[in-house]
């Protein structure tokens, strides 16, 4: 979801991974992908309180000085903390497992509990998280997993299967506490837990997705006390009780997120006292503390832009990371919102349920361009939906397949859907008026304007006018259908199940008044038929066939169109850490990975003294010693909650 973040879907986005998941479509099979919550009454007092508390860019104030927090500082100072401070340019949706779907929640989530199974850093398999082990049955319909018996929530209180049998039981019965995760226990039958260390899940039909269930797992003790699980953000009481590397310790929305060591850490304690996550709205805010000192590390938004990067590489102790991303960066189009019950709503162009039209938008799209010209080099060019770093499933078309540009055959398209050119030389619709799309995107993000004006050229050519709608929050236009195109991306996990299952039919909301799980509103009857076999499918081949026939079936129908792989470009302080993990170790990303590694990882530098190019890793990272925080970060207006391309993970 990932991809969920006005992030991912960019969208309304994805998520991403926001994440609609980043993580979370339903899947076809998992008939839980229901609407969130309605947009009713309720829905708009649960997204008041989802805002207020959790649209935060996380931050890391290792003892900012201001009215609000003057203690840190001095505690730090007496005690020399070793603290990590990470620049992010991203809000905080929730701090509730069960309702957040951006990049920057899960991925604090990863940090403060834990998941049955967690992915290695050096090939993405899944190996322990709390679950030692993993077994099915000789029908594949029932699996047994051993708890741990060395984890503990950091209350001094034992983790065991209780925790996780209650943690999925309540999705499987509370519809807002499936909000964020519903799509992976879909297809549960029953979820037991005959002993601490033993626990049972019976599904209803095979599901690939056992040995990757992205779902936190959180303390019964604590949670089974919550009410309303659609209003309950996890924001007000801290520590809050966890049982990951670290804990999270303190939150102030728009400001930071800061989390301590977890010293009872069943893997070993981080090497780090302290870990901030500190939010900037304004990217070269965050590049010029990287420069002063005041962070150790920015991540971007989503990336550093090749001006950014190019800056820093010359800069003292400063490193940038390049590399290979698991994100990809789309353009979507609306294929026309609907509900489950049939009902449609917007006012998406109804030239773009043409899948002619479609065609011709895109192939007068040149990829070429984005690349060169936009990310400058630091991107692959788009073609399938999963990003190719992850080689199991990586697709290509076929020459013939293949979307060239080619403006020419693209006039000839529209003409043929028609769509002719009127004596101005626009473009008419069936209502004889010129046509003109809004495509939505997000303000923060410089691709997204860098490519709306090639847009705007590529296809003014074609006699189509084009409003770039550039908008801080693109949640409430996404979720109400009302845009043409949009920018689209999500992080994808290793496992890709949940960014497929975001455009079932199943991920739509139930009614206009509900919010589903959907991207944008796709709901294509083969593409099904496809997500329910590759689910069922243990056979990782032929599962992965039936993923690449699904890719192929989005990329023909023409409602989507991956024009990038962007790479991950962070940039870090050398004189700060030692070394760190990226993900994959060979040549990964640090921020947002599918585990905890980097930040579990990173080694601080000795007194500040610049750190060896030749760790094991290959990755050196920046620390803050004694952090000089900015005094009134810039507030974010509080957003709905929206999967999009960077919400999930």
């Amino acid at each position: 979801m990932d991809t969920p973040d006005q992030y991912g879907s960019g969208l309304p986005v994805p998520s991403p991974n926001r994440a609609p998941r980043a993580p979370r479509a339903p899947r076809a099979l998992r008939a839980t992908q229901l609407p969130r919550t309605s947009r009713g009454t309720k829905r708009r007092s649960s997204l008041r309180l989802l805002a207020a508390a959790g649209t935060a860019a996380l931050t890391l104030t290792a003892g900012l000085v201001t009215p609000l927090n003057p203690a840190p500082q001095q505690a730090e100072a007496k005690e020399s903390k070793k603290v990590l401070t990470v620049a992010v340019a991203q809000s905080v949706d929730s701090l509730s497992p069960f309702l957040a779907q951006r990049l920057v929640s899960t991925s604090l989530f990863r940090l403060t509990y834990e998941y049955l199974t967690n992915y290695s850093a050096k090939d993405n398999r899944a190996i322990a998280g709390l679950a030692t082990d993993w077994k099915p049955s000789a029908d594949k319909l029932t699996w047994t997993y051993t708890i741990r018996d060395n984890s503990k929530w950091s209350d001094g209180r034992q983790a065991t299967a209780e925790d996780a049998a209650w943690t999925f039981n309540k999705m499987m019965t509370d519809e807002d506490a499936a909000t964020a995760n519903g799509n992976f226990v879909g297809n549960f039958r029953k979820v037991t837990a005959p002993s601490p260390t033993k626990l049972v899940i019976e599904l209803k039909k095979p599901q690939a997705t056992m040995a990757a269930l992205d779902v936190p797992i959180v303390p019964k003790h604590v949670w089974e006390k919550v009410g309303d699980f659609s209003k309950f953000n996890n924001d007000k009481d801290f520590p809050v009780v966890g049982n990951g590397p670290f804990i999270l310790t303190d939150y102030k929305a728009d400001s930071y997120v800061r989390l301590k060591a977890n010293t009872s850490f069943w893997r070993g304690a981080p090497k780090f006292d302290e870990l901030v996550f500190r939010y900037y709205k304004d990217q070269d805010a965050a590049v010029s503390a990287l420069r002063k000192g005041e962070v150790s590390f920015v991540a971007g938004s989503p990336a550093l832009t090749p001006a950014q990067a190019a800056s820093l590489k010359g800069d003292e102790n400063i490193k940038v990371n390049d590399a290979p991303g698991r994100r990809f960066y789309a353009l979507a189009t609306n294929p026309g919102a609907r509900a489950k019950n049939g009902e449609k709503f917007g006012d998406g162009h109804p030239s773009l349920l043409d899948q002619r039209v479609r065609r011709a938008l895109f192939m007068a799209v040149d990829r070429r361009t984005v690349i060169d010209k936009v990310f400058q080099g630091h991107a692959v060019e788009g073609e399938g939906y999963i990003p190719p770093r992850f080689s199991t499933y990586r697709w290509q078309p076929t020459d013939d397949q293949k979307l060239r540009y080619d403006p020419a055959e693209a006039a000839e398209l529209l003409d043929e859907a028609g769509y002719p050119k009127n004596g101005d030389g626009k473009r008419v619709g069936k209502n004889g008026k010129p046509i003109n799309y809004r495509i939505l995107c997000h303000a923060t993000d410089p691709n997204d304007k860098a490519v709306g004006k090639y847009l705007q050229e590529w296809w003014g050519k074609l006699g189509i006018g084009v409003t770039l709608d550039c908008r801080d929050n693109v949640t409430d236009p996404w979720l109400a259908g009302e845009y043409d195109l949009a920018f689209d991306g999500w992080s994808v996990n290793p496992d890709p199940d949940f960014v497929l299952s975001i455009h079932t039919c199943a991920a739509l909301p139930a009614t206009p008044k509900d919010v589903g799980a959907t991207d944008n509103f796709i709901c294509d009857k083969k593409y099904d038929e496809l997500y329910a076999k590759q689910l069922a499918e243990y056979d990782p081949a032929k599962r992965a066939d039936l993923v690449k026939q699904m890719e192929s079936r989005l990329y023909d129908t023409g409602y989507m169109n991956v024009m990038a792989y962007p790479n991950a470009v962070e940039a870090y302080r050398t004189d700060q850490i030692a070394s760190i993990t990226t993900m994959p170790e060979a040549a990964g990303n640090i921020y947002g990975q599918d585990g905890y590694w980097s930040w579990w990882s990173a080694t601080p530098a000795a007194d500040g003294e610049a750190s060896d190019d030749s760790t094991p890793t290959g990755v050196i990272i920046g620390i803050v010693a004694g952090v000089a925080l900015l005094a009134g970060l810039a507030v974010l207006f509080a957003v709905r909650r929206r999967t999009t391309a960077e919400d999930r993970e």
